[in-house]
Order: structure tokens, then sequence, then C-alpha cells
């Protein structure tokens, strides 16, 4: 339960970093809006799984997360670049995750 939970906030972290972006400098409400209401309830969430999980393993998955998540997010709806050296972070990324998964 407190994994799901741990990935429904590192979700959330790449819904707040989205509407961050689409906030342009916090000037559009909506985005920010959204912004603000889902890292309070990302960063909840985050605190609420770290009851039951150590802090090391539920901060890097949180922060794995939304870095892939974000990255992802950037590529199909912001058009940025996806170079194979920005997709060989990625993966090291998520093999860090799945490693640290594995571990706990």
């Amino acid at each position: 339960m407190y994994w799901g939970i741990l990935v429904i906030a590192g979700l959330l972290e790449v819904v707040w970093a989205y509407a961050m972006k689409e906030s342009q400098g916090f000037t559009r409400l909506l985005p920010t809006s959204i912004m603000l209401v889902s890292m309070i309830a990302s960063f909840g969430l985050l605190a609420l799984a770290m009851r039951h999980l150590p802090l090391g393993t539920s901060y890097m998955v949180w922060t794995g997360i939304g870095a892939i998540g974000a990255f992802i997010v950037g590529v199909w709806l912001l058009g940025e670049s996806l170079s194979p050296m920005r997709v060989m972070a990625a993966l090291l990324i998520i093999a860090g995750i799945v490693t640290m998964k594995a571990a706990h």
C-alpha cells in the first residue's frame, strides 16, 4: 500500500513540475493553482509513505519518478530533444530506482 502511495506522490511531482513550466513564472493563475495543489498533495503523500518506508529509498523513488516523468512529458508534450545521451541518462535513473527497490 505504501509503495502505491509513493508512486502516486511521484506522479504528482510530474504534474506540479509541468504545471510550473506552464505557469510561465507564476503569471498564469490556473497552472500556478494546479502546481500548488499537486505539490502539497505530492509532499503529503511522500510524508505518509515515509512513515513506513526508509527515507533514502522513499526519496530516491519519489525524485526518480518525478525526473523520468518530467523527461517524458518534456519530450512528449513540449517537444524537447530525445537524444541518445538523454535516453541513456533516463535509463540510468530507472536502473537506480529498480536497484534501490530491490535492495529494500
